[in-house]
C-alpha cells in the first residue's frame, strides 16, 4: 500500500487493555483551566516509569461544563483502577487544587467509582463542606481565593493504550514536521490522547533488556546508529524514526486517530522526506488489540 507515494507497511500496532477516566477541570478563565490541566498531565508519558499516561483531550465550552465556566477535559490511563486513583489524588491535590480558581468534575460515568474529592477534602482541615446534587456529592474546600470544588467521585472505564505508528524519514527535521502534522490531526479525535511530549516519542521500546532490572529498553531495530550492530528495520535513506503512541477510551477511537494521523503524514510526506510508515508490535504476544495499518486505512 502507498498513499501519496509513501509506503505503508503491511504490519500492525499492538495495544493493551488499560483503565481510564475523563476529568473536566474548570476555572474562572480558560487560561487557568489549561494551566492546571498542563500541570496535572506532566510526567505522564508512560506507565513504565510514570504510573500513569495522561493528556489534554480538548477545551470545553462553558455551555458544556458542570459549573458554566471555561474548562479542559483530561484523559488519564493506567494499568489498573487502584493505581489510577492514587495517581489522580496526588495530581489533583498538587496541580489542580493549587491552581487559582479551579474546580474538578467527572467527565464520564460508569459503575466503577473512584474516590477523589472524598480524599482531597481533608485539606480543608475540618472546615470543608459538601453538597449533594442529584446522585452526586461535591466537596467545597476553603482556599485563599475562595473555594475549591471537587466532585466526590470520578469514574473508571475500560480503555486501550499503546496504539501507534512509526514514521521513518530522511532527516530529523522532516520527521518532526511530519509527526507534528499527525499530532494536530489526532488531537481532533474525541476520546484519545498522544501522551508523549508534543505527542511524539523518539524512545520506542522493546520488551525486556540485558539488564534484569529493566522492563523495557531501546527498540534497537529502529535506531539508525545501530544498523551495523543489530537486525535493523531502518530502510535506505532513513536517518530518523519517530513514534506516535495513542491511548483511547475505545478501540474505535484509536483506529480513527491512527487513520487521520497517518493520512496527515502522507499529505506532506514526500516534501518532508518521509520514506515509510510502519507499526510497532511485539509479535502479538503481549497486547490483545492489534491495529493493522492497511485495515485502519481501508
Amino acid at each position: 500500500m502507498e498513499i501519496q507515494g509513501i509506503p505503508i507497511d503491511d504490519n500492525f500496532a499492538e495495544a493493551f487493555d488499560m483503565t481510564a477516566t475523563r476529568l473536566v477541570i474548570t476555572a474562572a478563565e480558560a487560561t487557568w483551566a489549561m494551566r492546571a490541566a498542563e500541570a496535572m498531565t506532566g510526567f505522564a508519558t508512560s506507565v513504565i516509569g510514570c504510573g500513569i499516561e495522561a493528556g489534554i483531550e480538548a477545551s470545553v465550552d462553558p455551555s458544556e461544563t458542570p459549573d458554566g465556566r471555561p474548562g479542559v477535559s483530561v484523559l488519564a490511563f493506567s494499568i489498573n483502577q487502584e493505581t489510577l486513583q492514587k495517581q489522580l489524588e496526588k495530581r489533583i491535590g498538587q496541580c489542580v487544587l493549587t491552581c487559582p480558581s479551579t474546580s474538578v468534575f467527572a467527565g464520564l460515568t460508569s459503575a466503577r467509582p473512584m474516590l477523589l474529592g472524598a480524599r482531597i477534602r481533608y485539606f480543608g482541615d475540618g472546615k470543608q463542606i459538601s453538597k449533594r446534587i442529584g446522585s452526586e456529592r461535591y466537596w467545597r474546600i476553603p482556599v485563599m481565593d475562595g473555594e475549591f470544588v471537587c466532585q466526590e467521585c470520578v469514574y473508571a472505564t475500560k480503555a486501550v493504550g499503546g496504539g501507534n505508528f512509526l514514521v521513518l524519514a530522511k532527516s530529523i527535521h522532516g520527521a518532526l514536521h511530519a509527526c507534528q502534522e499527525a499530532v494536530e490531526a489526532i488531537r481532533k479525535v474525541p476520546g484519545c490522547i498522544a501522551p508523549f511530549p508534543g505527542g511524539v516519542a523518539r524512545s520506542g521500546s522493546k520488551v525486556g533488556s540485558k539488564y534484569k532490572s529493566l522492563k523495557a529498553s531501546t527498540n534497537d531495530a529502529y535506531c539508525p546508529t545501530l544498523q551495523d550492530q543489530t537486525t535493523s528495520a531502518i530502510v535506505d535513506q532513513a536517518t530518523a524514526c519517530l513514534e506516535l503512541v495513542i491511548d483511547g477510551l475505545t478501540p474505535d477511537s484509536i483506529a480513527q486517530a491512527m487513520r487521520v494521523g497517518i493520512l496527515a503524514v502522507c499529505n506532506r510526506g514526500k516534501e518532508l522526506g518521509v520514506v515509510k510508515i510502519t507499526g510497532g508490535n511485539y509479535g502479538g504476544k503481549l497486547g490483545r488489540h492489534h491495529f493493522y495499518l492497511h485495515k485502519v486505512l481501508s
